[in-house]
Formats: C-alpha cells, sequence, structure tokens
C-alpha cells in the first residue's frame, strides 16, 4: 500500500491544522506547526483566496492526513458512509475513527498513528484474544484490545507506554491502565471525535 514518506510537519502547515502526525513531539515547542503555522514553500505566506472547492478538498485532505488513509481507501469509507443510517459525514468519521490503528493511538498505546500501523501490523496487538494486523480493522461495540504479553515486557515499549500515560482517552473506550486492556465501550459519536473538520465539506467534495 502506498505511503506518505515525506516531512510530516508540512502536511500539517499545509492543511493550517495541527494533526498531531509526529508524536511526542507535537506537545512540545518544537512542533513545526507552532513554530511556522503558514503553509511550506516559497509562497506559503502569501494571502491566496480559496475557492468553495478549495475549501472542500482541504477537508476531505485534513481527514486523509489525519487518520492516515490513501484516497482510495477514503472513498471506499464514503460509500460505505452513504448506506448507513444517519448523516453521512458523522458515519464517515465514525468509520475512520473505529480503525484499530487509530484506537491504538488513542488509548496511549502508540506515540502516533503511525507507530499504532506499525503496532498492528506486525502483530503486537489482540482483540478478543486473536492477534490481529490488520491496522483498517473496524472495531465493534464490546471488543476488547490488549498488548501482547511479550511486547508489553520490552523496555522500549514501557517507555512509549510512560510517555503517554497522561494522555485523555476518549469516552468511547475504556482503558484499565494497570492490565493494559481495553474495550470498546460504545460506537464514538460526533462529540468524542477530535477531528478538526467540518466533514459537511467532504460530502459536498464527493457528491459532485
Amino acid at each position: 500500500m502506498a505511503r506518505y514518506t515525506e516531512a510530516v510537519c508540512k502536511l500539517c502547515r499545509r492543511e493550517g491544522q495541527k494533526l498531531f502526525l509526529k508524536g511526542d513531539r507535537c506537545y512540545t515547542g518544537k512542533c513545526a506547526f507552532e513554530r511556522r503555522s503558514y503553509a511550506p514553500g516559497q509562497h506559503g505566506q502569501s494571502r491566496k483566496k480559496v475557492s468553495e472547492y478549495g475549501t472542500q478538498l482541504r477537508a476531505k485532505q485534513q481527514v486523509s492526513r489525519y487518520y492516515g488513509v490513501q484516497e482510495k481507501q477514503l472513498r471506499k469509507y464514503f460509500v460505505q458512509a452513504e448506506k448507513l443510517q444517519g448523516m453521512t459525514g458523522e458515519n464517515l468519521l465514525r468509520l475512520c475513527e473505529l480503525r484499530l490503528d487509530n484506537a491504538v493511538y488513542l488509548l496511549g498505546w502508540a506515540s502516533s498513528r503511525a507507530q499504532a500501523r506499525q503496532l498492528v501490523n506486525h502483530g503486537h496487538i489482540q482483540v478478543g484474544g486473536h492477534k490481529v494486523d490488520i491496522p483498517s480493522y473496524r472495531l465493534k461495540a464490546g471488543e476488547v484490545l490488549t498488548i501482547k504479553q511479550k511486547t508489553r515486557e520490552k523496555d522500549a515499549y514501557k517507555a512509549v507506554l510512560e510517555a503517554n500515560a497522561s494522555r485523555p482517552v476518549p469516552e468511547w473506550l475504556e482503558l484499565d491502565r494497570t492490565a493494559l486492556t481495553a474495550k470498546v465501550a460504545a460506537l464514538p459519536e460526533r462529540s468524542q471525535i477530535a477531528v478538526p473538520v467540518e466533514e459537511h465539506l467532504i460530502v459536498e467534495f464527493y457528491s459532485k
């Protein structure tokens, strides 16, 4: 699967939003977006008039980059969201939020979504007692997540857990920090999804 391999801090600056792609660095004064909140490039500081299409495109790109989802998969989520009951935009964000790699990051078991994706790919995360190595696996209400025993015993991983111990966990996830287990308490509501985007713009973009 195609992956973005260039400097991720440029993505935050381009979108004009802090997307928390760099892990712990995003929470410090070293964050590139904090120091240079304008778009990258020679003309990044110049004012540009953004069209309606451009606004919709930026919203779509923000979600894509926030969750680390490629265009083909995001469009697939949109098609699925249209078929579900409720508002399409909220359904789309909910499908992205329920990805296994995203949940691993939100639980503080990884410093970034990229690291969470790697943990899942390498088989360090279990769902319902079984190894799941597909980052896009969609979690269901009631499912229990655990970290493989050998993984939690490694000093390097203990340092990751300690560094993220104070990170708040969304209400739709129940975390037992001592046992290193978590449960999907319920499907996330829009108010519990922190992605900084107006989802109706994405619906308008894909509906053209």
